[in-house]
């Protein structure tokens, strides 16, 4: 059976329990493997690039995004080439503060453009976007930025992985591509995080 005929027909739960107000039901032929790029296989600085998922605890916010947390996790663990949910944090006091990522660069206003691009979605956090990295093979870096104006005016943070480190002088995508409503996208808060 293919993921994604089996996926159509699965909704999505956030964290808690299911409610009518944390369902997002999957996109019609939702497919999320290595092949499409986990769902996104335009990458963001092409031309109307679209999220492949989300991590966060905001799904509500993302309808047509299928949302990498939660009850979901359970499901995609049967398909062993698809994409997984990050592990969940062991229980108990945190863990020291190394999050096994070294920062190549902060705060610019250029994304990373690389042939080595993975895939890419929306988080809430940089450590969510790492996480998301941890369970992608191959992925050993991630850019986080916030693209104003472009993804549907989403707030959350873009998060790009690639499979080979990256610094500032690849962080050349400034946006500047036209939106459906008519504004003009640019990147703002960038950082790179290249896996220790």
């Amino acid at each position: 059976m293919r993921f994604a005929a089996f996926l159509a027909g699965v909704v999505f739960v956030s964290g808690a329990a299911a409610s009518p107000t944390n369902l997002v039901h999957a996109p019609p032929g939702l497919d999320l493997n290595e092949d499409n790029c986990y769902g996104a296989p335009i990458p963001p600085w092409g031309q109307n690039p679209h999220p492949g998922w989300y991590r966060g605890d905001h799904p509500h916010l993302f309808p047509d995004v299928p949302c990498i947390k939660g009850a979901i996790c359970d499901i995609l663990k049967s398909f062993p080439k698809g994409l997984h949910c990050p592990p969940p944090p062991p229980p108990g006091p945190p863990p020291p503060p190394t999050s096994g990522y070294t920062q190549t660069f902060s705060n610019l206003t250029g994304a990373t453009q690389a042939s080595d691009y993975l895939t890419y979605g929306l988080v809430d956090t940089v450590t969510e976007c790492q996480a998301m990295c941890n369970s992608v093979t191959g992925c050993k870096f991630v850019n986080t930025y916030h693209d104003v104006n472009g993804k549907g005016g989403s707030t959350q943070l873009t998060c790009s992985l690639f499979s080979l480190c990256h610094y500032s002088s690849d962080a050349d995508n400034t946006g500047g591509q036209s939106q459906p409503d008519g504004s003009v996208n640019y990147i703002i808060d960038s950082d790179g995080w290249c896996k220790d």
